[in-house]
């Protein structure tokens, strides 16, 4: 018998080194797998928090919905009720997203809003920039 055998024999078969390693990288993958799902779930929560959802943490899509019934006697649309985001797998189960649209939408549009003005603020600093150099070049030039 060879010294480099690597196979290990128990009582009625052999053991195969190889297909532990196959076993243990399997279970490895599934634990990576997991732990993937679990940081998008979280990822999605803290979408879901502020403006409009992406998704449900649940990892289902989001769908605009409309309620069949008016909420206030005031409501009228061709579409009438009221509107929300809503996890297309919703249960009443408190796991899935199912928001009001219209204050989802108004933290949408705050958060754009905030971006203009941070970029408004760049491109005012990156004119400020130019003119200064421009005016370098003058300098230089005379």
């Amino acid at each position: 018998m060879d010294s480099d055998c690597s196979y290990h024999y128990t009582d009625n078969f052999v053991i195969d080194p190889y297909e532990e390693e196959l076993k243990e990288e399997k279970r490895r993958r599934k634990e990576m797998e997991k732990m993937k799902q679990h940081s998008d779930m979280v990822g999605f929560v803290a979408d879901g928090q502020y403006g409009i959802p992406r998704r449900c943490p649940c990892g289902g899509s989001i769908k605009h919905d409309v309620s069949p019934s008016p909420k206030f006697k005031h409501d009228f649309d061709t579409q009438p009720g009221s509107r929300y985001f809503t996890c297309t797998k919703f249960k009443d189960d408190g796991l899935h997203f199912r928001q009001p649209w219209v204050f989802r939408v108004e933290q949408e549009i705050e958060k754009l809003v905030m971006k203009v003005e941070e970029q408004s603020k760049t491109i005012e600093e990156i004119r400020k920039h130019i003119q200064i150099q421009a005016e370098e070049i003058v300098k230089l030039k005379t």
